[in-house]
Order: structure tokens, then C-alpha cells, then sequence
């Protein structure tokens, strides 16, 4: 479909020729030579954002007046508050978040109905690709059986979500599905489908040239930005007004621009670096900024690497992490089969539109950082925030305090060495006498063997998620200590479970072509998926036995794996510690199997003559990682893996779906139910109601992040959740996770707050998804909510710093809504979820004057009256709130509204921003 440029744009329109094609593109020296501004010093990531203005530009939604700000923002150092109408050219998805995505689409075509309308108004205007990724679960391992057996379980459990994804791509336009098997969504986004450069016919049918951007209701979206693609996560909401043509509302950002220098040495990673940029770019704090990296050291960085970098924005809590277009940029692009034509056209358009990042490359940034890459040192982090960065040598030692901690009611973050040294030094292990230092130890009886377990048996190992799989440095160093510590006749330890599941078939093809495969299988990590699995929660079950251990003698479990996230209750439930680390360190750690040795100074284990085996020993150098990388990693292998991306294999070529312009909803699916969210809508807005005798419904602590509001993985019968579908005849077999059913609005406001880990303050040493309901007593959140909705009381969440941190899932906004929250009041906010709220409905508050949850003595019994939101409000208003406490006194404080921009006002007024582009199409037709 083409694009719609924008009317006043002839003043910045030119031409290029490149290959013997000539394409029209937006000129940023001719804004300059027009009068716009002085934008020569803009970094290359907010340049991208300036051509959208150029060439969306109508007088309307984009005016002179937005371009020139961005001059303006040069000039302030770095700074403006203008907010922009910004349109991404495409949309990515994975099954987790574009489930419930098609499921309100279908819902809208039924509601556009219902209003007037014209069913055909609800179609992607924008290209859209949803990745099937997430679906994969780990339930066979440490054998050739593993894929195919996890693949035919994948298909059994999920029929019913890939027969509804079958028929979005029959019935909507510009929708695409890469079916299941074929890898992660960023990993193909970057092997694959991302141009850098994008090209596309324009409404008077001329070719335009463009920055290849796009949104993603993945978080991870980011990791694109190591290709020089703007890119980030939004919710499902957000994404799916994205599609039908609504411009993504956002301020001007702040970028920091991260200047790296030096290049990483001997026996250190890509992962270890991002890991030491995590750590530093949170300490910074970049919550809602674009961070650009720039400096001599990307001159020594592979886009590899960058990507790595890039995809962990999240963690560091950016916008994106970018890195512009050079040498390098084009090299990858050669490497993973693009067309030598397109690669001219991005090299060209580049050089010629200001994105080339070449030695003279000196913009202007908001504030700035620096690392030389020389100084960083192996490292894992965990137990569990990505943020908390510890020096592998010391990792043993802070397991220790950690356990320690925890053992005396004091469950800690981890924390790096410098930050246990600045409040008074480490805590030491207390000593059991014959129990080597373990706090808790059990017994695991085979047939083949006895072993003990303890506080610090990792019990999973999993070489996992498109962070590290879609590098190949460390995929091959993975592959090269496997080969090492089975010549040695090493293995791995027999309680812990063990996986590989690549991002993308490219990598199975290369770690065959340079013979490691078969030393990975050999030590326990055959293939189990092309998928996210462990990453996401889709670790699935350990060993009956090894988990009634666990769960009888309340061990500390550990997961040392190769991905993302490590948050609570996210990976596996019987495991509460959780470490991010290299592909190569998770294969060490498999082999001694326990978080307490320090295995930069003690052995791995014995080889076959009973010598001591150290780390050294097996870790390969940079030398013949990069020389089997150069010998193995083929453009060819790109190109044949990605000849047939969206043909999928025979099971999904035998899925048989339903046709039509709506969705025939079956009634009998506990996958995919009709929402709620626009039945019985009218044909006008309301307004924004004050808020008066609200109760509240959680009190939480800090960095409460989506999976704590909603979480993926899976769920035991006891829950509501489970409640629901034993009622339906559902075996807990069948379950699946929460990720799985996302399409069912009744699983889900039943697993909101429901994280086996979630700590609500109006309770005394509580974990898990319960409450006080109306009458005083504990109870399920939801079984709460519900007796309060029944009531017509409104509801209210507190929370702390950093609410929302973590993955971009729209559920942890839906949910939020149809237990009936009207606000959540916070000291801070996470920006995804943020926004996802607004999208929902649901008004974020942050604290003002320094009032926190803990300084005003909050309890869980107290009233809310939020006034002052009726009428002409602002964004980010200040707005007043009296508390009223259990004893009748009552206390006045002001609310910071982080409804942050004037459309936002309106979403809320419609009740979401799913219903203001409803309203307005049907008003359209």
C-alpha cells in the first residue's frame, strides 16, 4: 500500500540516483537552505526523527514550527518540549503480545459494525510482521528427540491461537505471519526483514527512500537499532494504533550520547560488555531518552555486538540504544544477504542525508558518558534485575550475602562489589558445620544415582533469547568450551537442566558447519526450539524429583542462562535466583553445576586422568572464535534460511482456519475470547471523571515490573486462573502459560498481580497475587477486585520507583483496567507501561513534594479522592488528593498526572486509545 508523505514538503523533497535507480527522498541540508534550522550536530538517531517530520509534514499534524524545535534542541543543549506526530514506516509482533493485538482488531471490526461502519476500515495501514516465538516450550531435553518432541507439543497446546493468527493474515491486508520453528522476532527482524533504508511508492505513485523505523509490542523491539533502524517497544495498544494509521504521540527526547573507546580484550564478551553498560546507563538514569553510542571503539565493535547492546535498552531503561549507519552497518548487511542494490542505496542515502557516522562525526548530545571497552572484565548479573552487575570473580561471594539476606528476612537485590564496599563491605556466609556453608540442603535419589542439593544448585542452564543467540562470537565461544571440557571428559552435573534454543536456523547452520553441534549435544545442549523458551518463562518443568527438593527443603534454585531478563518468578518457579550471562558461561556453569564456586579459582571438575580442570582450561581466545566465525558464517546461509520465511513447515501448512471479514468466535476456546472493551460503546466520548472513595488494591514496593502485574509463565491449579479452566474442563496439563492465553480476557484480569513473587504491602510477608478485600480478610486479588466492583467502588494501586519496568505487555495495563483500577499512583514510572496505561484508560500519578507510600504511612486501609480532573485539564497537571485513614483523620497532597500529552487527554476521555480511533473511523465512514 503506499505511503501518504505530506502536503507542504516540496521545499525539502529531492532525488538520487543510485544503481541506475533514482528515488525521491527528505532532505535535511535542504530544511537547512529553507530556513528551518541548523541541524547539522543532531545525533544520527534523532535525525531519524526529524526526516519523519519532513516528510510527513502538512501544516497540521506536522507543522514548520515542529521542525524548527528540533533546531531549537541543538541550541538548548539538548533539550525541547514539543511534542511530535511521529509514524513509524512498520510494525513487528511476536504470538504473546499479537494474540491479544488480532484479538482486538477482530473485536474492533466488530464494533465499527455495531457503529455504522464498514468492516474493511479496520486494516494495517502500515506493514505488519508477527513472529511466531513464544509459544515454544522446554519439556524435552538433553537429547535428538528434544525439537521435534517440543515442536509437536508447541502445535497440540496452541492449535487453537495459530488457527485465529491464520485467519488475521487471510483477513486483514498488510499482515504477515512467520510461523512457528522459524526464530525469534528480533533476531529475523535483523537477519532479515530490516532494510536500514527503506523504499516505497508515495500516493502520486513516485519511489521515496527513508530511514527504515518501526514500533514493536515487544520490548526487545530495540535490538534493530544496532543495524542503524529506530526502533522500540510499545504495547499492544499503542502498536495496534499504530497500524490503523494514528501517529505515535511523543515528546522531543532527550539522547545521551555513550562514547565507547578502546576494544575489548582477551577472555571477555559481548555479553559482558552489555552487561557493564546495563549497570552504568541505569545508574545514569536514560528512563525515557534515546542513548546513541558513538566513538572509536565502534570502529572495533561487530554489529554483533551492537545488537546485543541495543536489544538490552530495556534493561538500561532507554527509549533505544543506537548506533548510526558506517562501515560496519554495510558489512552485516552484506553478510546476511540483503540486495547489493539496497546496500548502495543505504550507503549513499546515508552519506548524502547527514546518517553516516565517519571520523568527523561530533554532534551534539544532552549529556554524555564514557567507557573504555579495555577496562571491562568477565561478569554475570543477577539474582534478579539485570542491572545488578557483579565481576564473575565475585560472583560466589555475593551468592553468598545474597542467601545470607535472604535467609535473615532481608531479600536484597543483588549488588555489584563497589556498592556492597560504599555501605560497609559484603555481608559473610554463615558456616554450617558439614554442610559446606549451605543454609539448606536436600537429598535427590535416582535410579542411577543419590546427590545433594543445596541453596546455589543451578538447576537450569539455558543458552537462550535473541540477546545472545543472534551473535555469533559468543554462540561459536559457546560451542568451542563444549568441544574443550569433552575432550577433557567433562559433563554436565546431572541436576541441572539444560537447552539450546537459537534465535534463527542461520545458527544451527553455522554451529554445524564448524562440527560443534555435536559437542553441545554431547554435554546436554541439544536443540529444543527456534524460540524465546527460558528467556520468557518457557523453561518448562524440571525433574519431578528435582523440584519436590527444591520446593520440600525451600532451596535457593539457580538459572544461570543467556538472555535478557532474569526477574522474579519469571523463569521457573521452583527457581528464586536468577543470573544473565554469556553463552559460554552458561555452558561452564552447566558443568559444575553450583553458584557457590568461584569458577575463576576453582576447578570445574576433573578430566579423565582426575586433574583438576579450571575455567582457563577450556575457554577459547578471540583468535578461534573470530577465525571460525570468518570460516563458518556465510551470506549463503542467510539466503537459503530465509528463502521460505513465511512458508512454514508441513503442521503449519495442515492448520485450518475460518474465512471471512470478522472473526466467528467460538465460544467453547479458553485461547481467544471476544473482549470486552468496545460492546456497547457509543458513539461519543465522555469526560474525566474525578476520583472519590477509592480503595486500594495493592500497595507495592519498587521496581515493579509487568511480569509482577502479568505475568508469562505458567500457573498452578489453586489460582484463579486454574480455577477458571478446571471449570472448563481444562486438564492442568493443558494449561499452557499466562503468555499462551492472552487472547482470553477472563485468564488474564484473573493472573493481574498474580507473580508467585509479587510482595502487596497491606500484607505481612505475603508473596503471591493476594490482597485484603471489602470485608478485611486476605484474599486473590482478583476475588477482591471483583467484590469491590460489585460495590461500585473505584480502586487505586500504589506503588514505588520504577513501576513498570520491564517487558512492553499491554496485559499489565488491560488487566489493570478490568479489575477496575481508575489510577495507579507511583514515585516514578517506567516509560512503556506508562503509556500503556493512558492507552487503557487508567491515569498514572507520581508522588510530588517528596510524599512516598512509606512517608505517608500508607496501610492498605485508607480512602483516595482524586479531584480536580474534571473540566479543562492539562497534561501533567498537578491536581490535589485527600487520603483519608482508618481513623477518620485525612491528609492533602498534591499528584503529579502523568498523562503527558494533549492527545492523551483525549484517550482518556475515550476511554482508551482504541476507542478514540474507533470513534473516529466510524465518524470517518
Amino acid at each position: 500500500m503506499p505511503i501518504t508523505v505530506g502536503q507542504d514538503t516540496a521545499k525539502t523533497r529531492k532525488s538520487l540516483t543510485v544503481a541506475g535507480q533514482t528515488v525521491s527522498y527528505y532532505s535535511i541540508a535542504a530544511a537547512e537552505k529553507a530556513g528551518l534550522g541548523d541541524f547539522s550536530r543532531l545525533p544520527a538517531a534523532l535525525k531519524v526523527v526529524l526526516e519523519n517530520m519532513l516528510r510527513f509534514e502538512d501544516g497540521k499534524t506536522v507543522t514548520t514550527d515542529d521542525i524548527k524545535a528540533f533546531s531549537e534542541w541543538a541550541d538548548n543543549g539538548g533539550k525541547a518540549n514539543r511534542e511530535l506526530a511521529y509514524r513509524p514506516a512498520r510494525v513487528l509482533m511476536q504470538d504473546f503480545t499479537g494474540v491479544p493485538a488480532v484479538v482486538d482488531l477482530a473485536a474492533m471490526r466488530d464494533g465499527i459494525v455495531a457503529l455504522g461502519g464498514d468492516a474493511q476500515q479496520i486494516n494495517p495501514l502500515n506493514p505488519v510482521d508477527l513472529v511466531i516465538d513464544h509459544s515454544v516450550m522446554i519439556d524435552e531435553f538433553g537429547n535428538p528427540r528434544a525439537f521435534q518432541m517440543n515442536v509437536d507439543r508447541e502445535y497440540e497446546r496452541n492449535m487453537e491461537r495459530y488457527q485465529f493468527l491464520k485467519w488475521g493474515q487471510g483477513a486483514f491486508n498488510n499482515f504477515r505471519v512467520v510461523p512457528p520453528g522459524t526464530g525469534i522476532c528480533h533476531q529475523v527482524n535483523l537477519e532479515y526483514l530490516a532494510q536500514t533504508v527503506w523504499t516505497d511508492e508515495d500516493q502520486n505513485g513516485e519511489m521515496v527512500a527513508y530511514p527504515d523505523t518501526l514500533v514493536g509490542t515487544d520490548s526487545h523491539t530495540t535490538m534493530i537499532n544496532g543495524v542503524a533502524v529506530l526502533g522500540w517497544g510499545v504495547g499492544g495498544i499503542e502498536a495496534e494504533a499504530a497500524m490503523l494509521g494514528q501517529p505515535i504521540s511523543m515528546l522531543i527526547p532527550e539522547v545521551v550520547g555513550f562514547e565507547l573507546t578502546g576494544k575489548m580484550v582477551e577472555g571477555t564478551t559481548g555479553t559482558d560488555l552489555v552487561l557493564k553498560v546495563v549497570e552504568m546507563l541505569r545508574e545514569k538514569g536514560v528512563v525515557g531518552k534515546f542513548v546513541e553510542f558513538y566513538g572509536s571503539g565502534l570502529d572495533h565493535l561487530p554489529l554483533a555486538d551492537r545488537a546485543t547492546i541495543a536489544n538490552m535498552a530495556p534493561e538500561y531503561g532507554a527509549t533505544c540504544g543506537f548506533f548510526p549507519i558506517d562501515d560496519e552497518t554495510l558489512r552485516y548487511l552484506e553478510l546476511t544477504g540483503r540486495d547489493k542494490d539496497r546496500i548502495a542505496l543505504v550507503e549513499a542515502y546515508a552519506k548524502e542525508n547527514g546518517f553516516w557516522r565517519g571520523p568527523d562525526y561530533d554532534p551534539v548530545y544532552t549529556d554524555t558518558l564514557k567507557l573504555d571497552m579495555g577496562t571491562v572484565v568477565p561478569a554475570i548479573s543477577g539474582p534478579k534485575r539485570p542491572q545488578d552487575h557483579i565481576n564473575l570473580d565475585a560472583a560466589a561471594k555475593e551468592f553468598h550475602a545474597y542467601v545470607k539476606n535472604f535467609r535473615e528476612g532481608r531479600d536484597i537485590n543483588g549488588k555489584s562489589e563497589a556498592r556492597w564496599e560504599a555501605e560497609g563491605g559484603a555481608p559473610e556466609p554463615v558456616d554450617i558445620p558439614g554442610d559446606q556453608g549451605h543454609h539448606a540442603r536436600g537429598f535427590v535419589s535416582t535410579e542411577d544415582s543419590k546427590y545433594q542439593m543445596h541453596d546455589g544448585s543451578i538447576v537450569i542452564a539455558s543458552i537462550t533469547s535473541c540477546t545472545n543467540t543472534s551473535n555469533p562470537y559468543v554462540m561459536i565461544g559457546a560451542g568451542l568450551v563444549a568441544r574443550k571440557a569433552r575432550e577433557l571428559g567433562l559433563n554436565r552435573k546431572p541436576w541441572v537442566k539444560t537447552s539450546l534454543a537459537p534465535g534463527s536456523k542461520v545458527v544451527t547452520e553455522y554451529l554445524e558447519a564448524a562440527e560443534l553441534q555435536d559437542d553441545l549435544d554431547a554435554i546436554g545442549f541439544n536443540l529444543v526450539g527456534y524460540g524465546c523458551t527460558t528467556c520468557i518463562g518457557n523453561s518448562g518443568p524440571l525433574a519431578p524429583e528435582i523440584s519436590k527438593c527444591i520446593n520440600d527443603n525451600d532451596l535457593i534454585g539457580v538459572s544461570v542462562l543467556s538472555g535478557n531478563r532474569n526477574f522474579e518468578g519469571r523463569i521457573s518457579p521452583d527457581v528464586r535466583a536468577n543470573y544473565l550471562a554469556s553463552p559460554p558461561l552458561v555452558v561452564a556453569y552447566s558443568l559444575v553445576g553450583d553458584m557457590n564456586v568461584d569458577i575463576t579459582t576453582e576447578p570445574l571438575g576433573k578430566d579423565k586422568d582426575g586433574n583438576d580442570v579450571y575455567l582457563k582450561d577450556i575457554w577459547p581466545s578471540q583468535k578461534e572464535i573470530a577465525d571460525l566465525v570468518q570460516k563458518t558464517v556465510k551470506r549463503e546461509s542467510f539466503i537459503e534460511k530465509y528463502g521460505e520465511v513465511f512458508e512454514g513447515d508441513e503442521k503449519w501448512q495442515e492448520v485450518e482456519t475460518s474465512e471471512g471479514e470478522t472473526y466467528d468466535w467460538p465460544p467453547q476456546s479458553t485461547y481467544v475470547q471476544n473482549p470486552p472493551y468496545f460492546q456497547g460503546m457509543s458513539k461519543d466520548p465522555g469526560t474525566i471523571s474525578d476520583i472519590k472513595g477509592a480503595r486500594m488494591l495493592a500497595l507495592l514496593g519498587d521496581m515493579v515490573t509487568t511480569d509482577h502485574i502479568s505475568p508469562a509463565g505458567s500457573f498452578k491449579e489453586s489460582t484463579p486462573a486454574g480455577q477458571y479452566l478446571v471449570e472448563r474442563q481444562v486438564p492442568v496439563r493443558e494449561f499452557n502459560s499466562y503468555g499462551s492465553r492472552r487472547g482470553n480476557h477472563e485468564v488474564m484480569m484473573r493472573g493481574t498481580f498474580a507473580n508467585i513473587r509479587i510482595k502487596n504491602e497491606m500484607l505481612d510477608g505475603v508473596e503471591g497475587g493476594y490482597t485484603k478485600g471489602p470485608d478485611g480478610e486476605q484474599t486473590s486479588i482478583f476475588e477482591a477486585a471483583m467484590a469491590y466492583q460489585d460495590q461500585g467502588t473505584p480502586l487505586v494501586v500504589v506503588g514505588g520507583e520504577q513501576y513498570g519496568a520491564g517487558s512492553s505487555r499491554d496485559w499489565a495495563a488491560k488487566g489493570t483496567n478490568l479489575l477496575g483500577v481508575k489510577a495507579v499512583i507511583a514515585e516514578s514510572f517506567e516509560r512503556i507501561h506508562r503509556s500503556n496505561l493512558v492507552g487503557m484508560g487508567v491515569i498514572p500519578f507520581e508522588f510530588t513534594g517528596g510524599d512516598t507510600r512509606s512517608s505517608l504511612k500508607l496501610t492498605g486501609e485508607e480512602t483516595f479522592d482524586i479531584t480536580g480532573l474534571e473540566g479543562d485539564i492539562k497534561p501533567q497537571a498537578e491536581v490535589p488528593c485527600t487520603i483519608t485513614y482508618a481513623d477518620g483523620s485525612t491528609k492533602e497532597i498534591t499528584l503529579k498526572s502523568r498523562i503527558d500529552t494533549a492527545i492523551e487527554i483525549e484517550y482518556v476521555e475515550h476511554g482508551g486509545v482504541l476507542h478514540y480511533v474507533l470513534r473516529n473511523l466510524a465518524k470517518s465512514a
